[in-house]
């Protein structure tokens, strides 16, 4: 298993397995809250990514659109760093690589394109890796805790 460690100078986290799931996300939440065209994305099973200060993390809601959802937005109280996205659920985790404090690369490549819609104005992803409109038809969500 790869060592996959991320967070800032406050809070840090730490993968115990690998990713469930690793993809090129192109959803317009994950645009609005990075900036980015499109972030690569890696799922973990919510007790495979440990938080070592659970307690200094701020939390808001992942998206602004659905403020009841289930994923939050965890940053750091003390710096503002994205830290990861926790699922009130308790199915998942989630780490994006290049802004949570990840060496990139040491993390495995997306292995394909999700939420990719082809009305956005933007040509369809032609590196290869399967495109989807949503997950993975394959995904199936870890039971929550």
């Amino acid at each position: 298993m790869s060592d996959y460690q991320g967070g800032c100078a406050h809070v840090h986290t730490h993968a115990r397995a690998e990713p469930i799931d690793n993809h090129v996300c192109h959803c317009n939440v994950c645009k609005a809250v990075t900036g980015q065209q499109t972030t690569h994305v890696a799922f973990f099973k919510h007790g495979d990514l440990a938080v070592d200060h659970p307690e200094r993390l701020k939390r808001q809601p992942f998206n602004a659109g659905n403020p009841d959802g289930p994923l939050e937005l965890c940053t750091c109280a003390e710096c503002g760093a994205a830290i990861m996205l926790d699922d009130r659920q308790g199915r998942i985790r989630v780490a994006v690589p290049n802004i949570m404090g990840y060496d990139d690369a040491h993390f495995p490549a997306a292995s394909y394109h999700a939420f990719y819609d082809d009305t956005k104005g933007y040509p369809k992803p032609a590196d290869g890796r399967p495109v989807y409109a949503a997950l993975r038809p394959e995904f199936v969500w870890p039971k929550g805790a």
